[in-house]
């Protein structure tokens, strides 16, 4: 099952790891730890493995991509001896990267989306793939300004025609990726699919898409531990946390609308976990010096029995593109798998993998893992097409 992963934002730190990481362990030269997919309740849901998978992509930079992978090797994220060794395959994966279409330069977003969703297929067709799968790795982007497009398909495709900016660029490439027959994920805290408009174009083309917000730190501790005090029926008073990171997302959140759609992403697993909001937020402040890592700090107060004011603290420590790029490859394989399945529409059983996931769907971390492995069980039944 040769699948194809078009990558948006193939050029950042995330995407690259993820490439990585897929051609050493094909290669042998690394074990595929922090892939969930390689746990043994997930080897018989028909997903394509690892070494099926096809990479391409867009990005807005032209950085070459074993320069790329060199400044990672540098930074300590990747072993430089992986760089050296699939220098080949690096530069066979080079050959299917393409600048992002603009809108100014095509005249509209629909003449856009037409040359987003051409550069796709012809990835699809040059290397005779069953599908393709559209991941969303690109910096985080500014909440949009409400549209009534956005709710009606026919309506946006007609605004499309004679606009240069009325979706936000992950929503116009899951317009792209739909249109193209491919299913979608954002990995991000951006628009992406979630317009009723582009939900209706995923049911009409018979499509699956997930996310969003990849949870990989602070989030995916916060979905263990909330559960905790809930079923514990300890009063959650005040959770604050302090997320430093550097890096290029770490230096797009420093723009205060990104930050903000970020901040409300992080936040949202507590309030549905315990049933009521405690006091506090999330503050995200970027670090340059710290690169590709981020360190997060969270407070919390509750109140025991007979009102005990009590406290703890938690310091999470991790490489951003090391924790991510696996679930990029988990979430390919997945979401590959469920389109050949004939799932359309938002996959909440993904949620496990999100930060603020689609539809209505658990937030604790082992509810989410149960629906996951029923899932994976499903996946693994009777294949469709």
């Amino acid at each position: 099952m040769r699948t194809g992963v078009w990558l948006v934002g193939a050029r950042g730190s995330v995407a690259v790891t993820s490439v990585i990481g897929a051609l050493a362990v094909r290669a042998g030269l690394a074990r595929p730890t922090g892939c969930v997919t390689e746990l043994p309740g997930f080897r018989d849901a028909g997903l394509p493995g690892l070494g099926d998978l096809v990479f391409g992509g867009h990005d807005i930079v032209a950085t070459p991509l074993e320069k790329k992978a060199a400044a990672l090797a540098g930074a300590g994220i990747v072993p430089a001896r992986l760089v050296q060794a699939l220098r080949e395959e690096l530069a066979r994966v080079e050959e299917d990267l393409r600048q992002v279409p603009l809108a100014g330069n095509a005249g509209n977003q629909a003449a856009t989306a037409e040359l987003i969703g051409a550069d796709i297929t012809g990835f699809r067709s040059r290397h005779d793939l069953e599908r393709v799968v559209v991941v969303n790795v690109s910096t985080t982007e500014p909440a949009p300004v409400p549209h009534p497009a956005y709710a009606d398909l026919e309506l946006l495709e007609a605004e499309l025609a004679s606009s240069r900016d009325l979706l936000p660029p992950s929503a116009l490439t899951a317009y792209a990726a739909f249109r193209a027959g491919c299913p979608y994920v954002d990995f991000t805290p951006s628009t992406g699919a979630r317009l009723p408009a582009l939900d209706r174009l995923a049911a009409l083309r018979g499509l699956p898409y997930a996310g969003h917000d990849g949870k990989t730190g602070e989030t995916l501790v916060k979905s263990v531990l909330a559960p905790m005090f809930a079923q514990r029926n300890l009063r959650v008073r005040t959770w604050s946390g302090m997320n430093l990171l550097g890096g290029g997302d770490g230096a797009s959140l420093a723009h205060p609308a990104a930050n903000a759609a970020k901040a409300a992403s992080k936040q949202r697993v507590l309030g549905e976990t315990l049933g009521y909001t405690p006091q506090g937020e999330t503050r995200i402040e970027y670090v340059e010096d710290i690169g590709d890592f981020k360190t997060a700090w969270d407070l919390v107060t509750f109140e025991g029995f007979l009102g005990t004011p009590m406290r703890m603290e938690f310091t999470w420590h991790g490489c951003d593109s090391a924790l991510a790029a696996p679930l990029i490859l988990d979430l390919a394989r997945l979401t590959a798998a469920a389109h050949r399945h004939g799932r359309t529409g938002p996959l909440g059983e993904l949620a496990f993998f999100f930060k603020d996931p689609l539809g209505q769907v658990p937030h604790a971390l082992a509810d989410q893992w149960h629906l996951l492995r029923a899932f994976a069980a499903t996946l693994g039944g009777q294949e469709r097409a």
